[in-house]
Formats: structure tokens, sequence, C-alpha cells
């Protein structure tokens, strides 16, 4: 998942927790919300920690 992705996710997750007032029946629009946020929260971690890596790369090996 991208960080452009889970930056999406996370205010799509924001939208339906706080915003939407509409019901569905058996479905906790609230509920589904903060799960796309929470997924959003992880893939962006995700998301920078790979780059930091690929950034900074693995350590070079010494010559032998």
């Amino acid at each position: 998942m991208t960080i452009g992705g889970s930056i999406a996710l996370i205010i799509l997750g924001a939208i339906l927790a706080f915003a939407v007032t509409a019901e569905v029946a058996g479905i906790d629009l609230s509920m589904v919300g903060i799960i796309l946020m929470a997924g959003g929260v992880i893939g962006l971690l995700l998301g920078l920690t790979m780059l930091r890596r690929h950034r900074t790369g693995p350590p070079d090996d010494p010559p032998l």
C-alpha cells in the first residue's frame, strides 16, 4: 500500500466515522470508519518504514 493510499483510507474512515449520520441495516458505519482509519495508519507506518529502509539501504559489507 502506498503512502497516498494510506492517507486516502484514513480520510475515508474519518468521514464514515465522524461525518456520516445515515444508518444501514446490519452495518455500523462508525465501526467501519474506525477499521478503515486503523488500516490506513498501519499502512502509513509500513510505507514510511519501507521508504526509510530503501533510502538508507543495507549496510555495506567490509571488503575481504
